[in-house]
């Protein structure tokens, strides 16, 4: 980082990103009406620069330009420069992005654009090395070029930008009346065949290298392999989560999940470790325990957990956003050892713990450093070794606690404390399912303590949600990606308590949803509210990308609120964004996967499961337990008018019934949980449209 000779103007940010870029001798400003209306009044264009604390290659573009006085002396010369944290907001970085995209034919972090006064684009790029490489010109260049062209051809700059702003309108038009005539049982086959041809036969994942935890489509071929009795989607789905537990990409010394894998064998990480990534997989872990009680996936829930509760969660029970790739200035040095560490470390352990994670001299990545990854088999070790396979467990866990023990006392990669609030509720549901999956009440209460930080600091006095936190509120307006996910997360608290609070709270919320992001005449919804006024385009996102399109969310709440509070109206909302969507998540699943999965929920029904009685909770509990993944379930003592699903039920003294129904038509009543599964696998199983097909 620079030295602190220089303070623009990001040192009044809260942002870790913004603040670390507060010393540059670039006059930075952040983005505001105020340098907006510099841009404006002193005719100068403005260069938009978009990362994030995590971003790697942001951090050597802020080394090698940012910090160089020359550089900088050209930048606050010809610009007014503006300096953005994409996770605050995402909004303009879905924008821009989409710019740079449609300019390069690719992108990526750092995004640097470069606007006219009316923050129209006209060029871009990502990153730009301080001299020519890679088939780039040097970012002085760069900035010289754009300058001299802005002043000396404004008409071509003005009619480029012009361009540029009606391709991304026309790119941005999503007609209902694009709806297909219905949403079939073939196109369900048709995604699990296209996730299955792209799939990694030997090394799990999807494509090649660089792979990044696909997760919805993971658990999409789960719930295939369930629902059609398909065994391949049920192989591809567990070899990518056996892959990516044994690879380099999980942290197996203090647990979690890195970023994305650089290598098709998920061995070497971009090592940054964010919040909704890890959300995402304990979920997805979580929903393959459920459905094969692997106790490994177990472990991988518990440690990764440990990890957020230890790392990255807040003293007022907020979860922050995420931890540096770098430490002291060095790519993964946190992480990695070498050899002679390991050996003076273990001692005698050393030797097998090396040969069970590939610990080698020279190293396994980058001269003498090396990855704790498993490439190879414990059992197959274990017999090797002439030890059992619980003699070699035992030895591993000891030695990767004196490993851990170890590290603790290394300097620590860069924390980003913002509390982002689609994050926090992403973890939420992962806690819950986690929760209702394992039965540990710990991980409840972790949610209910991040709730309750939620309800405090992220909602506004008029009852509107807020994005973001970081030691005082941001009053950055939520955006659909935040309500949505907050929705399913309350929607998952109901699940995990039967509270009906928590589901009123989400029908207020979907309501404030239609009133304040609803398109013109479309299904969809705006990416922000019609409050944001700072953006030149408001956006319809619908790809589910490394979190879920909050429109992919928000069709799955509508359909679960739908039938908890009977308002069909919802539902068809809900089918009729899904059905936009089916013939591009057929095509591309897995840029459509949570998409994908709403689309296997309707063709294959919803089980609406009401439990009455004096054993409800214990009953609902069992149920949870069991692998259901299209299920609505509610519980009470008694019958109660005010939910459908719980209307005119019949209970006698005693008992408790399970009652299973369709669009509230109930079969009769089933006494006992193992009476209940029993009725599933001779009823719903044999009779699904997947099932039959």
């Amino acid at each position: 980082m620079s030295s602190y000779k220089y303070t623009n103007s990001l040192i009044n940010e809260t942002s870790p990103y913004l603040l670390q870029h507060a010393h540059n001798p670039v006059n930075w400003y952040a983005w505001n009406n105020e340098s907006l209306q510099k841009a404006k009044e002193e005719d100068k264009p403005i260069l938009v620069s978009i990362g994030y604390s995590a971003c790697h290659w942001c951090h050597v573009m802020e080394r090698e330009s940012f910090e160089n006085e020359e550089t900088a002396g050209i930048m606050n010369t010809n610009f007014i420069n503006i300096k953005i944290d994409r996770e605050e907001r995402p909004d303009i970085d879905h924008i821009y992005m989409d710019a740079v995209q449609a300019i390069a034919g690719s992108g990526g972090w750092p995004l640097n654009v470069f606007l006219t006064p009316d923050l129209k684009p006209f060029y871009g790029g990502t990153y730009f090395p301080p001299q020519r490489a890679f088939n780039r010109s040097s970012w002085n260049e760069v900035l010289l070029a754009v300058a001299t062209a802005y002043h000396g051809k404004r008409n071509e700059i003005m009619r480029q930008a012009e361009n540029l702003v009606e391709h991304l309108l026309s790119t941005n038009n999503f007609n209902s009346n694009n709806k297909t005539s219905s949403i079939g049982s073939a196109a369900i086959k048709t995604i699990a065949d296209n996730l299955i041809r792209v799939a990694d036969k030997e090394w799990g994942g999807f494509g090649q290298a660089p792979k990044f935890p696909q997760t919805f489509s993971i658990l999409y071929l789960l719930r295939d392999s369930y629902l059609s009795r398909n065994e391949l989607s049920l192989k591809t789905a567990l070899l990518c989560l056996d892959k990516m537990m044994a690879g380099g990409i999980y942290d197996h010394i203090g647990g979690g999940f890195c970023r994305y894998s650089t290598d098709r064998r998920w061995q070497i990480p971009h090592f940054e470790k964010m919040l909704y990534d890890n959300a995402l997989l304990i979920y997805t872990y979580a929903e393959a325990y459920q459905l094969t009680k692997e106790p490994a996936y177990a472990e991988i829930i518990y440690e990764s957990i440990e990890f957020i509760k230890r790392e990255l969660t807040s003293p007022e029970g907020g979860f922050y956003s995420a931890l540096d790739a770098d430490s002291e200035g060095v790519e993964g040095k946190y992480y990695t050892w070498s050899k002679r560490e390991i050996d003076d470390l273990l001692g005698e352990d050393s030797p097998l713990f090396c040969a069970a994670y590939d610990i080698a001299e020279p190293g396994n990545w980058e001269d003498i450093n090396n990855i704790v990854w498993m490439p190879g088999s414990l059992m197959k070790l274990a017999e090797a070794a002439q030890l059992t396979i619980d003699e070699v467990l035992k030895r591993m866990e000891a030695s990767k606690k004196i490993l851990f023990q170890e590290r603790q006392k290394r300097v620590r990669p860069a924390l980003d404390d913002k509390v982002l609030l689609s994050w926090n509720a992403l973890m939420i549901t992962a806690l819950c399912k986690s929760y209702q999956v394992l039965q540990e009440e710990r991980y409840f209460e972790t949610a209910k303590a991040n709730i309750d930080f939620i309800e405090h600091y992220l909602y506004s006095k008029d009852g509107d949600l807020l994005h973001s936190w970081n030691k005082v509120t941001n009053m950055q307006p939520a955006f659909l990606d935040d309500y949505a996910a907050l929705i399913q997360a309350y929607i998952y608290l109901h699940q995990s308590t039967l509270e009906t609070a928590y589901l009123i709270k989400a029908k207020a919320l979907a309501e404030r949803v239609i009133e304040k992001f609803s398109g013109n005449g479309n299904a969809l919804f705006y990416f922000t509210s019609k409050q944001q006024a700072d953006i030149p385009i408001r956006k319809t996102e619908i790809y589910d990308g490394a979190t879920p399109s909050g429109n992919a969310l928000m069709a799955y709440n509508f359909t679960i609120l739908s039938v908890l509070f009977d308002i069909p109206d919802w539902k068809e909302r809900a089918e009729t964004m899904a059905a936009q969507m089916q013939t591009m998540a057929e095509n591309y699943p897995t840029s459509f996967g949570v998409w994908s999965l709403l689309i296997q929920l309707f063709v294959n029904g919803l089980q609406e499961i009401a439990v009455v009685g004096k054993d409800f909770g214990l009953l609902t509990k069992q149920i949870l337990y069991e692998y259901l993944p299209c299920k609505i379930l509610q519980g009470a003592p008694k019958a109660n008018d005010q939910w459908p699903l719980l209307k005119q039920k019949i209970i006698t003294p005693n008992e408790t019934n399970i009652y299973i129904c369709e669009n509230y038509q109930c079969h009769a009543p089933i006494k006992g949980f193992e009476s209940f599964k029993n009725f599933l696998n001779e009823t719903f199983l044999t009779k699904t449209p997947a099932a039959t097909k």
